[in-house]
Order: C-alpha cells, then structure tokens, then sequence
C-alpha cells in the first residue's frame, strides 16, 4: 500500500512534542510491514543545520499564494525504510522556532499548498493520506475541493490524526482564498468557519474519510464539552468515522538493555540490582543526597496546566515530608518553572530540577527512577508512562485519555497492575494514590517486583497500533 505521512514535526529530524515521536515511528513500522511509506515535513532551522548535507535535490517548483507564485524547493532523504521529503522555503521555516509566529496560518498554507503540488512533481500518489494536526488540516479540503476531476487526487483516501485538541489552528478568514486557494462560499456555509475566522481542525474533521485520535478514551473523552475545546458538535456528527488508536513508542530507541545513554545497562532478570545502580549514578549527578534504598520518584514533562502541575503546587509540604526523592526534567510556564526552583532551593539533596530539555538525562531518568509522577489533567496518549514501564519505573497517573488505557492500577489483592492510577483531578487524591505507592514501595518489596515485573512484560511497542491503522486503510480503501 502506498501511504503518505504528512506532519509538522518528526524524529529523528526535529521534535517539540508527542508528534514527533509517533512520525518517528508508526511510518517505520508501516514500512517494516512491507508497504511504500513517505512523509513529509518542513525543512527547519535545525533540520537544515543537522542535516541538510545528508539530503537529496528532487524538484523546484512553485504555488500560488497571496496572488503571486511562491517557489519551493523540495528535499528527500530515504532512513529506516521510509522516504522523507522536506519542503524548503527559507523566509518561512528557517525561524529559531517551529510555532508561534504570527503568520504561522500563512506559513502552513504555504507547506499544505507545497504538499499538495509535490504528489504530481514526484508522481507519488498515495493510497491513503495520512495528515496529523493542525498544520495539515486543510489539505482534504484543498484535494477534494480543487482536484475533483483529476482522478490521480480524486482516488486517495484521507485519515486525519488529532494528536492535541487544544491546538486548533484557527486564523484570519482572509487567508481562505489568497494562501489557502479556497473559494469564500466554504466561509459562508459553515464548512470552514470557526469563531469568525476559519479552523485548520474543524476543516479536516469534515473533509477527512476517517479521523482518528491517539487512545480510545480520548476518542469518547472529546466527545464531550469538557474535552472537545467547542468542537465537541463537529465531531460528534463524524463519531461514527472517529477511530481512537493507542500510540506505541520505539522499543528500539528506549531499550534498557542496549540503551547508551544509561550508564547501566538491565532486562527483566537484574532491573532490580542495575536499577540500583542506576539510582546511584543519578543522584551523584544531580547533587541528591546517595542512597540506593530510598524511593525516587521521576518527571519528564512539559510544565503545564495540562500535565497537572498545580496539583502538586497544592501539596508541597505533604510532598516535601514524604520519604522519597523528587527529580524533575522539563520547562513551560514561567510561574511553575519559578516555583521548582524555589523548591529545590529549600530541599537540597532531595528535590532536584533541571530546568529544560536534556535527552541524556531523560534517558537516565527513567532507568534510575522507581517511581514516575503524570498527574494531567488531560492527555490524548502519552508516550512518558510508555517509556517509564518499558524501563521498570512504575508510572502513577490519572485516569484520562491514553493514560486511562495504558496503565492498569495496582490491585493489592490479585497482585495485577502496571502501576497506580487516581480517578478525579483532585490533589488529595493524588496524594494519597501516592502515599500507597511510597507503602508498597517500603513494606510490600515482594508486590512492587511483581509490578515492576508486569510493567516491563506490557506491549508498548508499535506492533499491535500499527496493525490497527492498516486495518483502517484497508477498510477504507477495500484492498
């Protein structure tokens, strides 16, 4: 089957979020299947600085936005089984950033128009069209409104992947015509329009033959006004089309047995003795007080009221009374970046935070950690909780989205579980899911091995996900 990938961000060229690390994986798995996978990207800043020596010529050519024809130049390279292709525009994406400029609706015209156009340059026509997010959104409409006669575009099939419901891709109506190419008539109908403008989003869930999402939980949970960000009508009117398939990770890329990022190296028969190690090597790096026995509990996240942050905002004292140790990666918001800083501060050798992103250390985060805080308020898969029970360390959450669907609570009674779970967004709650886990951690070792032992036999690879997704191409296409 001939499949094409189209996104605004993919490993192993350039990562922001959870996108990244699906178009890092779910298109190699595809491939690995024995079908012709293609995706394209933007060509960045940090793409062109890291790679674009590695990089192939394929075509110049031009589109048509704000009434004057736009070159493009378009780059390819082949890398585990799958062919990559970058759109090249230097004025639109050699910026320092991805997101947040002003003309960003202008900008992803601009790479959908391009996209658009490269099937007839490079006489690909795929099977089915795979978009993902808002930054692909208008591309089903742009196909099917202005390529209906050309059977080429007429006969693929589009499946449109909503990986974040908060972020809509909503702009100017003014753009619908002069970089989008869309006659206003969508405007005045309702198809396009959203809040006085239009909506990259809500666009694509209309035009889309299938859309999906990335966990069944979310699928029902933005079907709803609580989760559907106002969009809730629209997808409730293609829920019968709304597929929720549950994101896998890179087993390859996140293995604690060959991972050289970890200083050493475990399987399911020395996580214990190696995870040890591991905690020992961390806590000398980040300046926490040595002790192998004591419980430290990890978090890998952006620092957002999404990732549930404010919860522990509530509960310092209870957490900093605790016998455990807290290390925190990530970066976000400036009120909570502030307030971990002041938190370590008062709590040297204990609590620990890095402020940023570091590869390394979240590789040696999950290795060394027994325990791994996700506490959101919402999350549409999650790849953290993934990674953490691929790497022995037991993830506790709450109950929502991917979240919901990939960890099973522990039952003291049976023994089952991958980890603990809390049902409300309510931080007392949360502390005591929290305080039961710091127990079974100290006086119930032989139920927390067998925890951990479970964690490490759950499938999170990309296998069963990717098995999923074929069955939905071939539905929709009847091969």
């Amino acid at each position: 089957m001939r499949i094409l990938h189209v996104a605004g961000e993919g490993l192993p060229f350039i990562k922001t979020g959870g996108l990244a690390d699906v178009i890092g994986s779910l298109p190699k798995e595809l491939a690995r299947k024995g079908n012709d996978v293609r995706v394209v990207m933007p060509l960045y800043l940090k793409i062109a600085k890291n790679y674009h020596q590695d990089f192939t010529f394929e075509k110049e050519y031009a589109v048509y936005m704000k009434y004057d024809w736009v070159p493009v130049r378009l780059y390819s390279c082949f890398h585990d089984g799958v062919t990559y292709y970058f759109i090249e525009h230097q004025g639109y994406f050699e910026r320092e950033d991805l997101y947040g400029y002003m003309d960003d609706g202008e900008r992803f015209a601009y790479f959908q128009q391009a996209v658009v156009e490269m099937m007839n340059q490079v006489d690909f026509f795929p099977e089915v069209l795979h978009c993902h997010d808002w930054h692909t959104g208008m591309i089903s409409a742009m196909i099917k409104e202005n390529h209906r006669d050309d059977y080429r575009y007429a006969s693929i099939k589009h499946v449109y992947t909503i990986h974040n419901m908060a972020y809509q891709g909503n702009f100017g109506a003014d753009m619908l015509e002069s970089c989008l190419g869309l006659p206003y008539y969508l405007l005045d109908n309702g198809t396009v329009r959203y809040d006085g403008g239009i909506s990259f989003m809500k666009t694509a869930i209309l035009y889309a033959d299938k859309v999906t999402t990335v966990s069944p939980s979310y699928a029902s949970e933005i079907l709803t006004p609580q989760y559907g960000e106002h969009l809730e009508g629209v997808l409730q009117m293609r829920q019968y089309d709304l597929w929720g398939i549950v994101n896998g990770i890179d087993v390859e890329t996140w293995n604690p047995a060959n991972d050289p990022k970890i200083p050493y190296h475990f399987n399911k028969v020395n996580v214990k003795a190696n995870k040890k190690k591991n905690k020992l090597a961390l806590q000398e790096e980040m300046g926490l007080a040595q002790d192998e026995n004591v419980m430290l509990v990890g978090c890998v996240s952006r620092l957002t009221w999404q990732k549930g942050f404010y919860l522990l905002m509530e509960q310092l004292p209870q957490l900093c009374a605790m016998p455990i140790q807290f290390v925190v990666l990530g970066s976000g918001e400036g009120a909570l970046e502030e307030k971990m800083a002041q938190l370590e501060e008062g709590n040297k050798g204990k609590i620990v935070f890095y402020r940023g992103y570091n590869e390394d250390l979240a590789h040696k985060i999950y290795a060394a950690c027994d325990l791994f805080l996700m506490p959101s308020l919402f999350e549409p898969c999650g790849i953290s909780q993934l990674i953490s029970m691929r790497y022995g360390t037991l993830p506790l959450v709450r109950e929502t989205g991917g979240l919901r669907d990939t960890v099973t609570p522990y039952n003291e009674y049976d023994k089952s579980g991958n980890g603990f779970s809390f049902t409300n967004y309510n931080s007392g709650e949360m502390m005591h899911v929290l305080g039961n886990a710091v127990d079974v951690f100290y006086h119930h070792p032989n139920d927390w091995r067998t925890l951990v032992r479970n964690a490490m036999n759950t499938d999170v690879s990309w296998e069963k996900s990717a098995n999923d997704y074929l069955r939905l191409y071939h539905e929709l296409t009847g091969n």
